[in-house]
């Protein structure tokens, strides 16, 4: 028998379907079962149901502790955003890494985890207007996500050997980015075998790009891992290629419910052609794997689909001559080689 597990599916718009039917390919070449539990959250499908089609998500990730998440159309409102708030989504945790073969500006190696703060910020308040001549919002700062995010980071450093950045404008945002340092330094305190260093965000974005070899681990504020995030998939080649684990916390730090999704949209100009690279959910369905406690399932998934597009076999955005069906079908061929696994 193989174990078992239950996974909620967030279906979503535009080249969704076509994403969720590679994952399927891919689940199915596993030596683990996973059972999906689908939740309907197209555009059409929330304009429909409302409120009650998120009650149903919420209710089945709580269950489930983990999900993956299918792009969707940022409407009346923004899913992932109204998915974070409701489950208490405080940490976003995107690696973004070099591929081998994917065509890219940037010539250096880049290999981050970026751990960015997923609440507050300016994100959280979208202003007001002062007059006909000015606007002003609120930029919240608080201790708690903080300090996730931090125990995160630094628990990653731990398990991985990496150091950890701590990046924010502390010199003139003295209240909120001298809080969020502050809150950095102290958890940093608790892993003492874990190097830390601090930079003033906007030197950050430069020096990665000048010695990307000197930054591992960096933790931000919503905002900048926002910038950063995109610009280092830029640097990689592609803002199609990232994946992200959106996660929740108990009480003692471990990991209560996670989300994770791929950071590109729903793509609608090529929906329904088979053009959609699967890559990014490819690498997000690994993330989910690897939080279910199958390690070697995870590396074998990941591994697969980096060494695949090395070799040149690769959808039609990144140069290659593959359909979305055909490269999940070579992902999910190659995986089972690794792993001596038919998925039956």
């Amino acid at each position: 028998m193989r174990p078992s597990y239950t996974v909620t599916e967030l279906l979503g718009d535009g080249i969704g379907p076509e994403l969720s039917k590679a994952v399927h390919t891919l689940a199915d070449a596993l030596p683990i079962h996973l059972d999906f539990r689908p939740i309907d959250l197209s555009l059409e499908n929330r304009r429909a149901r409302g409120k009650a089609v998120y009650d149903e998500a919420v209710a089945s990730i709580v269950q489930t502790i983990v999900a993956l998440k299918h792009p969707t159309i940022t409407a009346e409102e923004s899913p992932n955003a109204v998915l974070r708030r409701r489950l208490d989504l405080s940490v976003i945790h995107r690696p973004v890494s070099t591929i081998p073969g994917v065509p890219t500006n940037f010539r250096r190696e880049l290999d981050l985890d970026i751990v960015r703060i997923a609440t507050g910020g300016t994100y959280d308040d979208p202003g007001r207007a002062i007059g006909e001549d000015g606007a002003v919002s609120l930029r919240i700062v608080e201790r708690r996500p903080v300090r996730e995010a931090a125990r995160y980071a630094f628990s990653l450093g731990r398990r991985t050997g990496k150091r950890v950045t701590s990046a924010s404008k502390y010199t003139i945002q003295k209240a909120t980015d001298g809080l969020f340092e502050a809150v950095a330094k102290e958890v940093a305190s608790q892993y003492p075998e874990v190097p830390h260093s601090v930079e003033l965000f906007d030197a950050l974005l430069g020096k990665v790009i000048m010695s990307p070899e000197k930054f591992q681990i960096v933790l931000v504020l919503n905002e900048y891992g926002d910038f950063l995030s995109d610009m280092a998939c830029g640097l990689a080649g592609s803002l199609g290629i990232g994946a992200s684990a959106n996660l929740a916390f108990d009480a003692s730090a471990v990991v209560r419910v996670a989300m994770y999704d791929a950071a590109h949209g729903t793509a609608p100009d090529i929906a329904g052609k088979g053009l959609a690279n699967p890559t990014a959910i490819f690498l997000a369905f690994a993330m989910l794997v690897g939080q279910l406690g199958e390690t070697e399932v995870a590396q074998a998934i990941k591994s697969s689909t980096l060494t695949l597009l090395g070799d040149g076999i690769r959808t039609r955005d990144l140069g290659g001559t593959e359909s979305t069906e055909s490269f999940a079908a070579a992902v999910a061929a190659e995986v089972a080689k690794r792993l001596g696994s038919s998925g039956v």
